[in-house]
């Protein structure tokens, strides 16, 4: 019974390359790594450096070429390691994946004076780098290294989770999110991820029970509603599998998963006739 779902890899992909660093440790990044002076203190006193790092991360986002030759040369202006990262994340826009891994894996070891959290951050940048190049084993290497810097980052147990599942290692997956949720009892993405794993492991009753709290805490989750549809196909229930797919896709149209959500109707549709 084929079944479409979003690709993991790519959802987890996007959503941390194009925000960047996240939010939390955003101003500690412009507090500790705009302060280099580069090889120009001059011109680099007259930079402000947080705006430029925020307009030049905004720009990686729609155009990561340009993006990446600004923050070449606002590097040579003292822009430090802000540009090198801003640099480092526009190549993974670019789909440099490697190359953008590899350079993030260096940035985050040279921060030697960053706080932990802030150099896992970056850790999970370049994990994300490789997992997108195909590399699972580096990028679950690369997590788990952010994890000893940051143990108990929630975000970090749901990114190698996402490793993990990648090289279908379901049960370890499993535990890295049974973690998470320990931290984090009401993170919705949790609870869907853990759902997605128990199924792929035909536990599908634990998937249900995982789901089914999930659009508790958020009714129109599109995530949770593929994954509800998804386990109730399964099962048999093609009209409670065609209300989720509807409201999946209406809520998520134009993203991955509306357009799972879409397919899986339009496949379910065939099937009936």
């Amino acid at each position: 019974m084929a079944l479409i779902e979003p690709d993991l890899k790519r959802v987890w992909g996007i959503a941390l390359a194009f925000p960047g660093i996240r939010a939390a440790a955003l101003a500690v990044l412009m507090v500790v790594l705009t302060t280099s002076t580069g090889v120009l203190p001059t011109l680099a006193q007259q930079i402000d450096h947080a705006e430029q790092y925020a307009a030049c991360m905004q720009l990686s986002q729609i155009q990561p070429e340009e993006a990446f030759e600004a923050a070449l040369v606002w590097e040579s202006q003292g822009g430090g390691n802000a540009a090198r990262h801003c640099g480092n994340v526009a190549l993974i826009g670019l789909g440099q994946f490697k190359k953008a891994a590899e350079r993030l894996e260096v940035l985050a070891q040279n921060m030697t004076e960053s706080p932990n959290a802030l150099r896992a951050d970056v850790l999970a940048q370049a994990a994300q780098g490789w997992l997108l190049d195909g590399n699972v084993d580096r990028s679950y290497k690369v997590l788990t290294a952010a994890l000893k810097l940051d143990p108990d980052n929630v975000e970090l147990l749901i990114d190698r989770s996402v490793s993990l599942a990648a090289g279908a290692s379901y049960w370890e997956a499993i535990d890295d999110l049974n973690r998470a949720e320990e931290l984090a009892p009401e993170r919705v993405d949790v609870l869907v991820f853990r759902a997605t794993s128990y199924r792929y492991l035909d536990a599908n009753e634990l998937a249900l029970e995982d789901v089914n709290r999930a659009l508790v805490l958020r009714p129109e989750n599109a995530e949770a509603l593929l994954e509800r549809g998804i386990l109730r196909r399964l099962g048999g229930d093609d009209q409670g599998a065609r209300t989720d797919w509807l409201t999946a896709a209406r809520v998520a149209e134009g993203t991955p998963t509306g357009d799972a959500a879409q397919k899986n109707l339009e496949k379910l549709d065939v099937t009936v006739e």
